[in-house]
C-alpha cells in the first residue's frame, strides 16, 4: 500500500480531470511502496479563502480515522464515513456536481485512501492488480469520495443519516440504484432502505431484480403521486451549509446531524415499502421463479 502523501494541501481545490492524468500513474496505481504522494499546487485551482468548508485538515483526519478503524474490513468504512463526509463538507448539489473538487481529494489528500479502499486482491490472472482511475476521476457513483457523498445525500432522512448507514453496508444497493433516477425522489429512497432492512431483497441479484421492477413499473406508475414527498425549504440548507464555521468537529462515535430538513412522511413510506415487495413477488430475479 502507499505511504501516507507527504504533499498535504491545507485546502481543497479545483483539479480538472486533464490535469490530473499526467499524476495517475502506474505506481499510483497499483499502490507500490514508497510513492510519496503528489504535489498538484501548479495545476489546482483554489477554493475561496474565507470559506470555512474548503478545509482539508478536518477531511483528512475523518480518512485517516476510516483507515484505523476499519484496516480489517475495508468495505465497512463506507457505511461509517458516507454520513460524516457529508456532514463535513456541508455541499448543495450544485458544488457537489462539480467533479474538479473530488478529483482533488482524491489525488492531492487522500490518494492513499483510494488505493486501500479501491485496490482489487491480486489473483492467479491478475498478479498486479491496478485501481481503476475512475475511482480518483470518474462518474459521480464511481468516484471515490463522491459516491459517498451523493449515496449520503440521496439516502439522508432530512437530519437523520442512519439510513445512508443501512443502504451503504450493502455494495450491491449502492451500486445498483445509484445509477437510477428514481431514488432522487425521497421516499423511494427511505423505502429500499426498508426493504433491505426487513430482509425482503439482500443480494445483488435480488436487488438488480427489484430495481429492474421498480423501473419498468416507473414507466406507467408515478411515483410521486403514489407517494408524495413533503416539500423542503431551501432555507434550512443554507442555514446548515452558513454554521459551516462554528460547527463543531463531526463526530466519531455518533451519527452527524445533517440539515433540518422536513424528513420523508413516514405514510408515503410505508405506502411504497409494501408496493415495492408486492413487485419483488413476481420481479424476474434470476435464480428464482416469480411467484403465482
Amino acid at each position: 500500500m502507499i505511504e501516507q502523501p507527504l504533499h498535504r494541501p491545507e485546502r481543497l481545490g479545483l483539479l480538472p480531470a486533464t490535469a490530473a492524468d499526467p499524476f495517475l500513474t502506474e505506481d499510483l496505481l497499483r499502490g507500490i511502496q514508497g510513492h510519496g504522494g503528489v504535489d498538484l499546487a501548479k495545476v489546482v485551482e483554489p477554493l475561496p479563502e474565507e470559506d470555512p468548508r474548503w478545509r482539508a485538515e478536518p477531511l483528512r483526519e475523518l480518512i485517516d480515522d476510516a483507515l484505523h478503524q476499519f484496516r480489517e474490513n475495508r468495505t465497512e468504512a463506507d457505511a461509517w464515513l458516507a454520513p460524516r463526509l457529508h456532514a463535513a463538507l456541508r455541499l448543495t448539489r450544485r458544488e457537489a456536481a462539480d467533479r474538479r473538487m473530488w478529483n482533488h481529494l482524491a489525488l492531492g489528500v487522500a490518494p492513499d485512501y483510494v488505493v486501500w479502499r479501491h485496490l482489487p486482491a491480486p489473483t492467479a490472472k491478475v498478479p498486479q492488480p491496478r485501481v481503476d482511475a475512475a475511482r480518483f476521476k470518474g462518474a459521480p457513483d464511481r468516484q471515490c469520495f463522491s459516491r459517498l457523498w451523493w449515496a449520503a445525500e440521496l439516502f439522508r432522512n432530512g437530519a437523520d443519516y442512519a439510513p445512508v448507514v443501512a443502504a451503504c453496508s450493502n455494495q450491491d444497493l449502492i451500486h445498483t440504484v445509484m445509477r437510477s433516477d428514481l431514488v432522487d425522489h425521497r421516499p423511494t429512497a427511505q423505502a429500499l432502505v426498508r426493504v433491505l432492512r426487513s430482509g425482503i431483497a439482500t443480494t445483488g441479484r435480488e436487488i438488480n431484480g427489484l430495481m429492474a421492477a421498480i423501473n419498468t413499473a416507473g414507466a406507467t406508475l408515478v411515483y410521486d403521486a403514489l407517494a408524495a414527498d413533503e416539500w423542503r425549504d431551501p432555507e434550512d440548507l443554507r442555514r446548515w451549509i452558513e454554521e459551516a464555521g462554528t460547527a463543531p468537529p463531526v463526530p466519531r462515535y455518533e451519527l452527524p446531524t445533517g440539515p433540518e430538513e422536513e424528513p420523508v412522511p413516514a405514510a408515503a413510506v410505508e405506502k411504497l415499502t409494501e408496493y415495492f415487495a408486492e413487485l419483488f413477488e413476481t420481479a424476474p430475479v434470476r435464480g428464482r421463479a416469480p411467484q403465482a
